[in-house]
């Protein structure tokens, strides 16, 4: 008992957000749903691949599932401002369940086929378009601003552990019983977030939403983000990280079998590997943010990503590769916890939901673009150089961001300090 205590309060000291009973609750029911997610997204594109056989496919099935985010993404994070969010994702959270048991029980049926696929992938993503600003603006108001750094530090935490558990899970079930089975199980992690959610005790809250207009208060997002130099430029990073880094994942079930000869387990150990580091670059993070500069950490991290994204390109041994996505994983979790962290210290409440939004549509909303771009590439010239590609594009936009972000370093210090 001492011995659990004594860790538990180690625990809270390295993660504060701990402390607070609502986000652990949040925290929980959230870790369990991510496994889930990235059951079905291994699952799908292992699924399209083995149905087609055709790399552009995968990345055209991932691209209509984040094609609702690029289009209603902001829409959400109009909703998010308006509507109280935990009712917003108690309902989007359903929804999602309904729709994951739809398409297992369609693949156990034998009738499953490409346009099924695509046209669960893209009700998916409409209802992703809603749920993520209200997830991610929903941190605040479960630990406040003086905890908000390991809040969203554990939220991709979170999301990167469910990617070293759900990858390895679905591919010890697709290969023993099929996608069909992975995907109804997905259905049922859905339960953790609604059970969590309609455990939580909030306080109502002081401020009232604004009543503006959708349309007005759309561009009343908009002209903010761009007007601020420091959400600008990191949203702009974003963009470019989105279509020519994270697009890599959606290769994977082609590189696992093309290039090193692995069946689902194998392309489980990719993405589990890749998670894995992502959870130590969120501790790293949380260790290190009151140690060391943002800017520091957050374009180490950028560098770290795009140089090992780069060599993974180009070897062709099984297990380096499995260490080079490990330290891809960490470098992504340092730049995306630290890019979240800063635009959510930067502004303002009443714009929370509609930035964050504006963020989603940057990170997921472009990512249409980045798969097509790379299913197009790898089609034509091989996916070793689509990922290298992406890769040389992210390191030279980071080497821009470090330039860009000296000049405003005293701006950003004196807003979120």
């Amino acid at each position: 008992m001492i011995t659990g205590i004594l860790f538990k309060f180690h625990l809270t000291k390295i993660f504060p957000a701990l402390k607070h009973k609502n986000y652990r609750f949040y925290f929980s029911g959230q870790l369990i749903s991510l496994i889930g997610t990235w059951l079905q997204t291994v699952a799908q594109g292992w699924l399209v691949y083995d149905l087609t056989r055709s790399p552009f496919l995968v990345g055209l099935i991932g691209a209509v599932q984040f094609l609702p985010i690029l289009v209603f993404g902001i829409i959400g994070g109009v909703l998010a401002d308006k509507f109280d969010k935990r009712r917003l994702l108690i309902l989007t959270q359903g929804i999602s369940l309904i729709l994951a048991l739809i398409l297992g029980i369609l693949t156990l049926l034998g009738l499953i086929n490409i346009w099924i696929i695509g046209i669960m992938a893209f009700l998916l993503g409409l209802v992703n378009a809603i749920d993520t600003p209200g997830r991610q603006s929903f941190a605040i108001d479960l630990v406040g601003k003086e905890h908000l750094h390991s809040a969203i530090a554990l939220n991709i935490g979170s999301f990167n552990g469910a990617r070293v558990i759900g990858p390895a899970v679905a591919g010890f079930l697709i290969a023993k019983f099929g996608a069909g089975i992975t995907f109804i199980l997905n259905g049922f992690t859905f339960l953790g977030p609604l059970i969590a959610l309609s455990a939580m005790k909030l306080a109502p809250s002081k401020e009232k939403p604004r009543q503006q207009h959708p349309i007005l208060a759309l561009k009343t997002g908009l002209r903010y983000s761009y007007y601020h130099p420091i959400i600008k430029t990191l949203l702009l990073f974003t963009v470019v990280f989105s279509i020519f880094g994270f697009s890599y994942t959606t290769m994977l079930p082609v590189i696992a079998e093309r290039v090193y000869h692995q069946g689902a387990f194998g392309l489980g150990l990719l993405f589990s590997s890749a998670g894995l580091g992502a959870v130590i670059g969120t501790v790293v993070v949380s260790v290190l943010y009151t140690k060391y500069p943002t800017k520091s950490l957050l374009l180490g991290g950028s560098f770290l990503f795009a140089i090992s994204l780069f060599i993974f390109a180009v070897t062709s041994d099984f297990t380096f590769a499995l260490t080079l996505l490990f330290l891809s994983g960490v470098g992504f979790a340092s730049q995306m916890a630290l890019i979240v962290t800063t635009i959510q210290n930067n502004v303002e409440n009443h714009l929370r939901g509609r930035v964050m939004s504006i963020f989603t549509t940057c990170l997921l909303g472009m990512q249409p673009i980045g798969n097509l771009q790379i299913g197009y590439l790898s089609e034509h010239l091989g996916s070793s150089v689509a990922i290298s590609f992406g890769a040389t594009i992210v390191f030279l936009f980071a080497t821009y961001l470090y330039f860009t972000f000296t000049k405003l370093e005293n701006i950003e210090y004196s807003a979120i300090t």
